[in-house]
């Protein structure tokens, strides 16, 4: 695992990350929302890269991949075409890299909100599934919106709200996870280990 200094990380700030999605032609059954990157995620150019982020070990855990992803010093080529394989792809609603979500604008994850809507009516996945309830609500001008499944759709998907997997959301476990990650991806289509 690669070791970058606070000033490497500082150098990513504003870096993006390119979606991770299933080639054309590729049915995309389940698109993982996150809030934005991260600087290790810019860093490494691999969503969800952080040690303690607890993204990979949850789909493992609830059976959405079928081998261990450690995206730490960046993701393989094989990690990627295991992903677009089972149907998944990975999105964020702001696309620019902060130390922390709190840095983005209420106008960044509204604007992120459109884009992503955009993004799903071109692509058409079975499912959505947002990391982050607090984002959602900001991105998408719903105060009380609340985790799970939502009734309006978005882009002509079923819309759900997961919990994010940051190692800063630290009330949820690898386990609690797994659980609402899977209930979205058999929403998907996806077969997983506990359905």
């Amino acid at each position: 695992m690669p070791r970058f200094s606070r000033a490497e990380l500082e150098s990513f700030r504003d870096a993006q990350v390119p979606d991770l999605l299933p080639h054309q032609g590729q049915d995309l059954r389940l698109l993982f929302v996150g809030i934005n990157p991260g600087l290790w995620t810019a860093a490494t150019q691999t969503h969800f890269a952080h040690p303690v982020n607890r993204f990979y070990p949850a789909l493992l855990q609830a059976g959405i991949i079928t081998r261990p992803i450690d995206p730490a010093a960046g993701m393989s080529e094989e990690d990627r075409e295991h992903l677009r394989s089972r149907g998944i792809g990975i999105s964020n609603l702001a696309h620019r890299a902060t130390a922390r979500a709190s840095e983005l604008s209420s106008d960044e994850l509204r604007a992120g909100g459109e884009i992503l809507t955009a993004l799903v009516e071109q692509r058409r996945p079975r499912v959505v599934a947002v990391a982050g309830i607090t984002a959602y609500r900001t991105a998408f001008g719903l105060p009380k919106a609340s985790l799970g499944p939502q009734s309006a759709g978005l882009g002509g998907a079923e819309l759900w709200v997961v919990p994010n997997p940051s190692g800063l959301n630290a009330h949820e476990t690898v386990a609690s996870l797994a659980l609402a990650y899977g209930e979205a991806a058999r929403a998907a289509g996806i077969s997983t280990t506990s359905g």
